[in-house]
């Protein structure tokens, strides 16, 4: 059973639960009169699950790494805004946990991709790098 739809990437369902619950915890309290910080946090955690949607898109491992790379980059500064969040007391720690912890799930699956990936193409480059074969008639 193949992948048909980035829906069915368990690294696209953390990460966009992520950015579901971030979206969520922002929208009242403290954290939704930050507005720099709300709109920081709902930025980069909206940006991986979009990122790995339009690597999926691609069709070609070596893009879709790329673009795996910023969605990992993304979960990594979402966790740096939820470290600010708890530092200025908008997030208790069970929230802040759960939420951090959701972005770490996410990190590791997306990162297990993307090598994934990075490997496939690099199978896939060094198969286009051969010596075209000599024709015999």
């Amino acid at each position: 059973m193949g992948v048909h739809d980035f829906r069915d990437l368990v690294a696209w369902q953390l990460s966009y639960e992520l950015k579901c619950e971030v979206f969520a915890f922002t929208a009242s309290g403290a954290a939704s009169k930050d507005f720099k910080y709300r709109d920081q946090i709902r930025d980069s955690s909206a940006s991986a699950p979009r990122n790995i949607a339009e690597g999926f898109g691609r069709f070609r491992p070596r893009e879709f790494a790329r673009y795996l790379e910023f969605a990992r980059a993304s979960l990594i500064e979402t966790q740096n805004h939820l470290i600010d969040g708890r530092d200025r007391g908008y997030l208790d720690l069970a929230l802040y946990s759960r939420l951090f912890n959701l972005a770490r799930s996410a990190g590791k699956v997306t990162t297990t991709l993307l090598l994934s990936k990075q490997r496939q193409a690099s199978q896939t480059s060094s198969t286009d790098r051969r010596a075209p074969t000599k024709r015999t008639p």
